[in-house]
């Protein structure tokens, strides 16, 4: 055998077994199912995560206490997976004692926590191994907001490397391209929304819009969705223009809340809700030019929202109270019942995977 056969042989002989090898790594209990965040009572600090596996019909609770021993100390504000690393948010009653714990997002096996933040709202990957975490910092006793901030947390060394100051109730995120866009709260007087270079970690630009943003979503067109009041704003994130603004009715007190997109992001899924009255859920096509709040999909007043897009299923949180737990229901896009799943306390968000 020649010099150049036997290279050969030797690189696909090395090939074969790096795909054998691939192919048999072993299955992990966190591949593939449903993490529903329950928020928990702020005042008990019993936020959790239940974990809702393929074709089940009940949850595996406290899965962060199940695999590490330990409890998630505070109310539970998110999940988010970058990289095979899963980062949760977790707000603590007491100022300073809030963490970011970031665990293995196939075992849920804990990697580090991170302890300078105050109130984490937000996790997003803006590229591979790096995340940002937008948060409000302390709430002052008055009920106003210092200025909020994005920690930049480097997952290969699992640390925080920057702090970008934004505006006071900084929330909602979604990256476009290079960009990353942060709204606020719908409880500060904020009319503006952030514009960062995700390659510089720098507030580059500010959209103005009519008021503060909540709920960005980023649908089939790379158009960015938010609400401020009643109403739905079109956003353009390359020429930074709002494209359109959509009212919805103003006989009521209620307003549009938690924004989700079904599997090809060209519905919207919103609740519509007060706090004293409840709410409903409705949906709208990304293309229409009015939207309606006359006939719902799902009338219950929800906790969470989300939309399974392999399943092409509709999970809406149920809380009967925040002293016992509530329910993942799940709907047929149409919004009918298929069934329900008990989880924790609060259930709010979801990830599908």
């Amino acid at each position: 055998m020649n010099y150049k056969k036997l290279v050969l042989l030797s690189f696909v002989s090395v090939a074969l077994f790096s795909c054998e090898t691939k192919e048999t790594e072993p299955a992990q209990p966190y591949d593939s199912g449903v993490f529903v965040v329950n928020e928990g009572n702020f005042l008990q600090n019993n936020g959790s995560i239940s974990f809702i596996q393929p074709d089940s019909k009940t949850a595996i609770t406290d899965v962060f206490q199940k695999e590490n021993s330990r409890p998630l100390i505070g109310i539970i504000n998110g999940y988010a997976e970058v990289d095979d690393k899963g980062i949760i948010l977790v707000d603590n009653s007491t100022d300073g004692q809030d963490a970011i714990e970031i665990v293995n997002a196939r075992t849920f096996k804990s990697i580090a926590s991170i302890k300078e933040v105050e109130n984490p709202r937000n996790a997003i990957k803006v590229a591979a191994n790096k995340a940002y975490v937008v948060c409000w910092d302390i709430l002052n006793p008055d009920y106003t907001y210092n200025p909020g901030y994005i920690l930049v947390i480097d997952l290969l060394i699992n640390k925080v490397t920057k702090k970008i100051t934004l505006q006071n109730g900084a929330e909602g995120i979604v990256v476009v391209g290079n960009e990353a866009f942060v709204g606020n709260n719908p409880y500060v007087d904020k009319k503006e929304i952030s514009v960062i270079d995700i390659t510089k970690d720098e507030v580059t630009s500010k959209i103005n819009i009519k008021g503060p943003a909540s709920n960005l979503v980023l649908d089939a067109n790379n158009k960015i969705w938010c609400t401020t009041g009643k109403d739905f704003l079109r956003i353009n994130p390359t020429t930074k223009a709002v494209e359109a603004t959509i009212s919805t009715e103003t006989a009521t007190e209620k307003t549009p809340g938690k924004l989700v997109l079904n599997a090809n992001k060209t519905t919207i899924y919103f609740d519509y809700a007060h706090w004293a009255t409840g709410g409903e859920v409705y949906s709208f096509n990304i293309s229409d030019a009015t939207i309606s709040t006359t006939t719902p999909i799902i009338k219950r007043t929800v906790t969470g929202l989300g939309f399974d897009p392999k399943a092409n299923v509709i999970y809406a949180g149920i809380s009967p109270s925040y002293n016992q737990a509530g329910y993942a229901f799940r709907y047929k896009p149409t919004g009918e019942l298929i069934d329900s799943v008990k989880v924790e306390l609060a259930p709010s968000k979801f990830l599908f995977k």
